[in-house]
């Protein structure tokens, strides 16, 4: 088995939101849009990791205009998705294989513990609804995106 590594795809946002059955089910102002991926095998180590580097990058522009300014910084706020098609295996066929993410079970304590975490650091963190079909919206500022992957500690 290939290295254990969670992934997050960070969007640098102006606004998002999550809308679950034609409702809006959370919303946040300027700061970061989640992508939130667990690898079977992932534990809480890859986690604290990943809070840490996710909030202490300086992902926003100080008054130079230079990204230097991380999302305390700006008290900015997170929107987190869950979202176990970040490990799509697309090798064999046209069907994407899902054999490498978590088991539903563990990857949603997972994205409880950490959101959790990064609620004991950023101010404002929402969430979407682990397992539900949702709708995304958000305008990408920049844009930035950013994956993290714990891979690379």
């Amino acid at each position: 088995m290939e290295g254990l590594k969670m992934k997050v795809v960070v969007q640098r946002v102006k606004h998002a939101s999550v809308t679950i059955d034609s409702q809006v089910f959370n919303r946040i102002n300027a700061g970061y849009l989640l992508l939130v991926g667990f690898k079977f095998g992932d534990t809480s180590n890859e986690i604290d990791y990943m809070v840490k580097k996710i909030s202490n990058s300086r992902l926003f522009e100080d008054s130079d205009g230079k990204m230097n300014l991380s999302i305390q910084e700006i008290a900015g706020e997170i929107l987190s998705i869950s979202q176990f098609t970040l490990y799509a295996s697309t090798k064999k066929g046209n069907r994407p294989g899902f054999s490498l993410a978590e088991e539903p079970e563990l990857a949603e304590k997972h994205y409880e513990e950490f959101n959790q975490k990064l609620a004991n650091v950023v101010s404002v963190v929402k969430t979407g609804q682990f397992g539900a079909d949702m709708a995304i919206e958000l305008l990408n500022d920049g844009p930035v995106t950013i994956i993290f992957d714990s891979e690379q500690k």
